[in-house]
């Protein structure tokens, strides 16, 4: 299976469109044809159903994008990192990021670095915790910052200071939005838009034996769609303050949970890894400053 197929293929599932695929990769419409019959007859897999103006992928065929575009991820990002190496104060670093308004003392770094290094490159990856990671250990990522307890036996980690608040949003014409505080016995009953991630860690531990009561319409990865879901009435988004605006006019009122749950942010990276130079840089510096916090995990 051949990188220049893989994209051929890639171009066409997006476009959707034998024709406008060809144009764009500049080859001819019955080569890209032949490319990707050929595909098929090496996979032994049909990857499309194809009409007259548009083509769809088989199950077979979205199977093979998402690992096509992980295979194609994995080789420019090989390729960006020879290419950096002999650039010492230069190059580019992926990071993946939970949502969390607790992030600015870690973004305040990244642009202290770049006034240093000005040809360091940021891209940051913000998706939920478990994609996050599988792109980390699949060497997609140079690091992540995530919202839950650290797997030590696989990564090391920063702590960054402070920690992420949750809540409950709701509309803010609710009765609820008078309360200043909710306790655990005021969410029963009520239907909630829950992060997969919290219902997996910190959302439980803090309802205790009572999560088996909860009454859970949805669940979510990033906050933002949560947010709509509660202004549309289908239910209460439980997640972190600070990410969706809850201020007086926004549509919606955020209230903190008593007794209070926060959760710490880590920085994490994967063990006995080989860095690039630029990625080398923002780890000295992200160790000057967060360092000394290790040792009150």
């Amino acid at each position: 299976m051949e990188i220049r197929v893989l994209r051929y293929f890639l171009e066409v599932a997006r476009e959707g469109n034998i024709t406008h695929a060809a144009a764009r990769l500049h080859v001819t419409q019955p080569t890209l044809s032949r490319q990707l019959k050929a595909l098929e007859r090496e996979l032994g897999k049909k990857l499309f159903t194809r009409s007259n103006y548009h083509i769809d992928l088989t199950e077979e065929g979205m199977l093979l994008r998402r690992r096509a575009e992980d295979i194609l991820d994995m080789v420019e990002l090989t390729e960006e990192e020879f290419r950096s190496l002999d650039d010492e104060e230069g190059g580019d670093v992926r990071i993946g990021c939970a949502e969390a308004e607790g992030l600015a003392p870690f973004f305040e770094t990244l642009r202290a670095i770049r006034e240093r290094y000005p040809r360091v490159r940021f891209h940051i990856y913000t998706s939920g915790t478990a994609t996050i990671n599988e792109r980390l250990d699949q060497g997609l990522l140079d690091a992540a910052i995530i919202v839950e307890s650290v797997d030590l036996t696989r990564y090391n980690h920063l702590r960054l200071p402070g920690s992420t608040r949750w809540g409950l949003l709701v509309p803010e014409d609710d009765p609820l939005a008078e309360r200043g505080a909710l306790r655990r016995e005021d969410l029963l009953g009520l239907p909630l838009i829950c992060s997969r991630q919290g219902l997996e860690e910190e959302n439980l531990r803090w309802f205790g034996e009572m999560q088996d009561d909860l009454n859970i319409v949805a669940t979510y990865d990033l906050l933002y769609n949560a947010a709509l879901m509660t202004r549309c009435g289908m239910g209460y988004a439980l997640g972190f303050e600070g990410i969706v605006s809850a201020d007086r006019g926004s549509g919606l009122s955020f209230l903190p949970l008593e007794p209070e749950l926060a959760s710490p942010l880590y920085i994490i990276w994967r063990r006995y890894q080989k860095f690039t130079p630029a990625f080398n840089i923002v780890l000295e510096e992200l160790q000057r400053r967060f360092g000394d916090r290790r040792a009150a995990d």
